[in-house]
């Protein structure tokens, strides 16, 4: 118990550095007060370009990995193995709400997005491709990302409950999809107002 708790808590330290402001402050802007404001990296593509973005999405992404693959056997602390199938689960989620609520940049992160991308690789590689494959679906037909990362996270609790049979997966997934919703709230409700952002460049059903 005490290794899952001490790794948990790695992996949320590990999660609150955020690529979008660790970037940031080496070229002296915040991208929290641009654009829409938020930490993630659809906005630091918005309102810093494309390398700055990639940057950020190998920071991100690379945490969740990283916490969810490596992590959990990095060290052990204590006897017993009773905790051992849950706790990538645990680091997961930790790195996910770390970047969320970054501890070091007074809890105002991203809407782990890009983390989420990250565990997923980590805990099941061959799931990636189906859920980014929703994602990408999703985007062409309503030109939201927002809405695509929502249906491409609940594409993975599917995934993991009918062809992995993983409780742990699937817990995990139910979990994430709901948190995800929650930090959507405001794209849902801009969606439901007509004044969300699209992406012109991928939604193929757009006015011609």
């Amino acid at each position: 118990m005490l290794d899952l708790i001490v790794k948990t808590f790695i992996a949320y330290q590990l999660g609150s550095i955020l690529g979008s402001l660790v970037l940031g402050k080496l070229r002296g802007v915040d991208i929290r007060t641009q654009g829409s404001g938020n930490a993630g990296g659809t906005n630091a593509l918005r309102t810093q370009g494309a390398w700055f973005a990639l940057g950020v999405m190998i920071i991100d992404v690379g945490k969740g990995w990283f916490s969810a693959t490596h992590l959990p056997s990095l060290f052990q602390i204590g006897g017993g193995d009773s905790w051992v199938l849950w706790t990538p689960i645990a680091c997961a989620t930790a790195a996910v709400l770390g970047h969320v609520y970054p501890v070091w940049f007074e809890f105002r992160g991203g809407k782990g997005a890009a983390t989420l991308i990250g565990v997923v690789m980590g805990l099941t590689p061959t799931a990636t491709l189906p859920v980014m494959a929703v994602w990408l679906v999703v985007l062409m037909l309503s030109g939201y990302v927002g809405l695509a990362t929502m249906c491409a996270t609940a594409a993975f609790p599917l995934y993991a409950y009918w062809l992995l049979d993983s409780v742990p997966l699937t817990a995990f997934g139910v979990a994430m999809t709901a948190f995800v919703i929650y930090t959507h709230r405001g794209n849902i409700a801009r969606m439901r107002a007509g004044t969300e952002n699209r992406s012109q460049r991928l939604w193929l059903l757009r006015p011609r």
